[in-house]
């Protein structure tokens, strides 16, 4: 990920559906928990997608978790993700309120 300067982390935004809100409960307690991601919100959603052949239409649930810490963020999701192909995205935060993105920076300095 790109940073502007040595003290200054770049933000990101990560993306990941599960199956239920309980997952995602756990997923967001855990990343918070360990300090890997400022805070988690959960979105319920209708994926459409094909999953091995099939047409897969789901209720699922939209992780958005925000970070200065991506590499660890996505490494922690893949470990403790429920689905055997979990989805998982990182956006870069091109602009922000600053003191919120500070914010971010600090709560995720492992």
């Amino acid at each position: 990920m790109d940073k502007t300067t040595c003290n200054d982390r770049a933000v990101t935004l990560v993306l990941t559906t599960v199956g239920t809100t309980e997952d995602a409960a756990s997923i967001a307690a855990i990343l918070v928990q360990e300090k890997i991601v400022a805070c988690c919100q959960a979105m319920p959603v209708r994926s459409t997608y094909r999953w091995k052949e099939n047409l897969c239409q789901e209720a699922e649930v939209l992780l958005f978790a925000k970070t200065a810490a991506p590499e660890k963020t996505v490494a922690r999701i893949k470990e403790i993700h429920p689905y055997e192909l979990p989805e998982i995205i990182v956006l870069p935060v091109v602009a922000g309120y600053e003191p919120y993105l500070q914010w971010v920076r600090e709560a995720t300095a492992l």
